[in-house]
């Protein structure tokens, strides 16, 4: 599926004179989500060509940015700028986001209000596939970036900023390379900030107000590979016990027997903050966790949208088995997908299923994940800086310390960086969020817009 050069170039040339220089911010990046740089699980489907076309399009959108920065291509499509600051003495930050996005799953192109691809601006939205994942997080860090240029903005704590081509398939061509060229050239972080936490402006904990969710820890990720092998043959002589038989017996208990729920210390900071914003019960229940922690996770554990704070998730994914109606299968193979609250590990789950399942014949195994960030530094370090910045632009909002529910390329950059935040300063409802990964994924103009002034502050307040 990849385009020749002649393709790229006129592509390019078209995204350019629909908008170019002289286009809004929300039209630029109405243009940067017509580059089609998805990421498949099979790299063979990848057109990298989009890549770098996009690449080509950011140059030319932020001429000062690219001119005046230290800038490199890392491993072919992943971008690393680092711009300088007057006080080398002082430990740089990190600020990153991500170029590439999800495919859009084929058959749901209809249900979209606009193509996916066509990034339309229209009634005060920008639509298409990456505008919340993560398209705006990269295009808004370089808009904040070239106004402070424009301005003759110089940092005395340098920044760095770095954009990897691959985190929706793991980050291990993209961040990875990253992370070890910075480790080449000696760098070595107060603070980054990553996707992932936004401001929520219904969200159930707080209602009537705006949230502002800074994400000072993300949970862990695990897929367990369940598989079984039995007798097959002929649909009119079935075995006993068929290979799918035992494989769906295994994952229906393990998904009967969820993880017990119960509060982590990043869930606690985040009740606590919010307690002098309710009103009593409630208020008294998040002021003595001590004592009420127990009910609190069992009640947080009641709802879907509040579970995963409070419980390694248990996800069914795949089954897959058989290749004919009337043909009984001898493989049968399913996976399971965990994302695990702090403290918990892999050998934890993986102790958890095999004695839920209780069945030797079902094989589990697993490919090993990534080390699991730390909790970040809060209330201060680089939590202070995104919440003065927040305040600056949504001087209303309640900031609180939460936890991702996803996890984020911060992983690969865990022993470069002294505490790692996650947080882009869109406003979102809740119903919006759910948009990312599925259909209609959009953002408000006057949002991005604001995310802008809030990306520019924490520039500005980070390079002091």
């Amino acid at each position: 599926m990849a385009r020749s050069p002649a393709t790229v170039f006129f592509a390019f040339l078209l995204a350019f004179w629909v908008g170019g220089a002289s286009a809004s911010p929300a039209e630029r990046l109405g243009q940067a989500v017509r580059f089609k740089t998805i990421s498949y699980q099979d790299h063979d489907q990848i057109d990298y060509t989009e890549f770098e076309a996009f690449q080509q399009f950011l140059r030319e959108s932020f001429p000062l940015v690219f001119s005046e920065l230290a800038v490199e291509t890392v491993n072919d499509y992943s971008l690393l700028l680092r711009w300088a600051g007057s006080d080398p003495s002082l430990p740089p930050v990190l600020l990153t986001a991500h170029m590439d996005v999800v495919p859009v799953e084929p058959g749901t192109e209809q249900d979209w209000q606009h193509p996916p691809f066509a990034g339309v601006v229209a009634d005060g939205r920008i639509y298409g596939r990456g505008t919340l994942d993560d398209k705006m997080g990269l295009m808004g860090l370089l808009e904040a970036a070239e106004q402070l240029l424009e301005q003759g903005f110089a940092p005395a704590r340098g920044i760095v900023f770095a954009f990897g081509h691959d985190e929706e398939i793991s980050g291990r061509r993209g961040a990875t390379a990253l992370a070890a060229r910075m480790r080449e050239l000696g760098l070595h972080f107060a603070w980054m900030a990553d996707e992932g936490g936004m401001l929520v402006s219904d969200n159930p904990l707080l209602a009537g107000k705006t949230m502002a969710m800074v994400n000072i820890a993300e949970k862990g990720y695990l897929t367990l590979l369940l598989q079984t092998t039995g007798e097959g043959g002929h649909s009119s002589n079935p075995p006993a016990v068929s290979t799918i038989g035992r494989l769906a017996n295994a994952v229906a208990r393990v998904e009967a027997s969820p993880f017990p729920p119960r509060l982590v210390p990043p869930v606690e900071a985040m009740l606590v903050a919010l307690a002098p914003q309710m009103g009593q019960p409630e208020r008294f229940v998040f002021e003595n966790l001590w004592l009420t922690g127990p009910l609190v996770a069992r009640n947080m554990a009641g709802a879907r949208i509040t579970a995963p704070f409070v419980r390694t998730t248990t996800a069914l994914t795949m089954f897959n088995a058989g290749v004919k109606e009337n043909v009984v299968p001898q493989h049968a193979e399913a996976r399971i997908n965990f994302r695990l609250l702090p403290g918990d590990t892999p050998d934890d789950v993986v102790a958890h299923v095999r004695e839920v399942v209780d069945d030797p014949l079902v094989e589990i195994s697993y490919d090993k994940w990534d080390e699991m960030p730390p909790v970040a530094e809060y209330p201060g370090g680089g939590y202070a800086v995104l919440q003065a910045a927040i305040e600056s632009v949504y001087p209303e909002a309640v900031v609180v310390p939460s936890m991702l529910m996803a996890v984020t390329d911060t992983r690969h950059y865990i022993d470069l960086v002294d505490n790692q935040y996650r947080f882009q300063g869109v406003e979102v409802a809740t119903s919006q969020a759910t948009s990312i990964h599925g259909t209609d994924e959009y953002v408000g103009v006057a949002s991005y817009e604001k995310s802008i002034d809030i990306a520019r502050k924490i520039i500005e307040l980070a390079a002091q």
